[in-house]
């Protein structure tokens, strides 16, 4: 007979081979970017196993966007951590990381031999459409709960309209959740901030003096993941500012590093473990890798816990919504500017269009199978 604490731990080695297997397999074909990979996230979590409420889940989506670090990732973490606590937010994070490290240092290792990339682009013309049409479920899902009344519809546009024309993302999320305060100040004929308590961000110590060792190279990316805010291509200018201007490696090697980021699957902070690898081998793409995304594990672990105990202050609540919703707004932001970028021919419009019919009518078809057809598609066409 199966004693209640045999249960218990048989329970939680479930949860946790179900957290490895989900996110192995979403590291593995979760192309497209941080707006993408959580759309397939809600898919999976919300829609298909029900692990947690839409609510919730924007709860988490908000708060993550509030501290630095890849969005994504931090999501798996925030979700390994729900189903199966401290081991099942390491279990989770790894889980996702651990297929785009290994992708790119493939990849890293073949750019070190050789010196050129390999030729991809005919095998991932069709991804990218795909993945818009992916996005564009997941806001349509994530709107509904988000835009709870008039107001924060309004805010939602503004934030958008923001993002549109280059306001820093951070600073539109936290424009919208004080303007949600205000909105809730002034309809509620108050104001207090004791239940809000600001995010303190410790910057590790990094001299810029210090010659590249494992050593640096591992502050060097600790610092970049302590303080990083927005996309690939903020990473880029950290990278730029920290390694090529410093004179320890080259632009067009930086280039190469966050294309790799770009087409290989999972977070696209991956690009660590590429840059790494060339300034001191496989050591070097180690400490680059760990440096980068260990401070995403120890904000998730503190931010975590709280959310719920924040959601139940009204003056919070107040300002997650709004957050919520700007989350939305900016992910529709990123859609656009995704679709400028991409739907460049009729292939591509072929694709995206193909690629929205099944997304709405198949809503319970598993979006890898949106990745997989849009390639094989895009490939096909690429042919013509």
């Amino acid at each position: 007979m199966v004693t209640g604490q045999e249960a218990i731990l048989m329970d939680r080695r479930a949860r946790l081979k179900e957290l490895t297997l989900l996110f192995l397999k979403l590291g593995t074909i979760a192309f497209g970017g941080p707006a993408a990979h959580i759309a397939m996230m809600e898919d999976e979590v919300v829609k298909k196993r029900k692990w947690m409420e839409r609510q919730h889940f924007l709860d988490l989506i908000g708060a993550t966007n509030l501290i630095p670090g890849p969005n994504s990732t931090e999501m798996t973490m925030h979700i390994g951590h729900e189903r199966a606590g401290f081991v099942g937010l390491l279990v989770a994070g790894a889980s996702f990381i651990l297929p785009a490290v290994l992708i790119t240092a493939v990849f890293a290792w073949l750019y070190q031999q050789y010196g050129q990339l390999p030729q991809v682009e005919p095998f991932i013309y069709g991804i990218k459409p795909a993945v818009i049409a992916i996005i564009v479920a997941a806001v349509y899902s994530l709107g509904q709960k988000a835009v709870k009344n008039l107001q924060l519809l309004l805010l939602g546009l503004l934030t958008l309209a923001a993002a549109l024309v280059g306001v820093n993302e951070i600073a539109a999320l936290l424009g919208a959740g004080f303007a949600g305060l205000l909105l809730y100040a002034i309809k509620n004929q108050r104001v207090t901030l004791k239940s809000i308590a600001p995010t303190l961000l410790l910057q590790p110590l990094y001299a810029d003096t210090l010659p590249i060792s494992l050593v640096s190279i591992f502050f060097t990316f600790l610092k970049i993941g302590a303080i990083l805010y927005g996309s690939g291509y903020v990473l880029f200018a950290f990278l730029d500012a920290e390694l090529v201007a410093k004179g320890f490696m080259e632009r067009r090697q930086l280039i190469d590093a966050i294309a790799v980021g770009q087409f290989t699957p999972g977070p696209v902070l991956s690009t660590a473990t590429f840059v790494g690898w060339q300034l001191d081998g496989w050591q070097g793409a180690g400490a680059a890798t760990a440096g980068i995304f260990l401070p995403s594990f120890f904000f998730v672990l503190v931010l975590n816990p709280i959310i719920p105990r924040l959601r139940k202050s009204k003056l919070f609540s107040a300002f997650l919504d709004a957050v919520n919703v700007a989350s939305v707004a900016v992910i529709v932001a990123v859609v656009i500017e995704m679709g400028k970028s991409t739907l460049t021919d009729w292939r591509t419009i072929v694709i995206v269009v193909a690629s929205l019919v099944v997304v709405f009518w198949l809503k319970k078809l598993n979006s890898a199978f949106i990745v997989i057809g849009g390639a094989l598609l895009g490939y096909l066409l690429s042919l013509i």
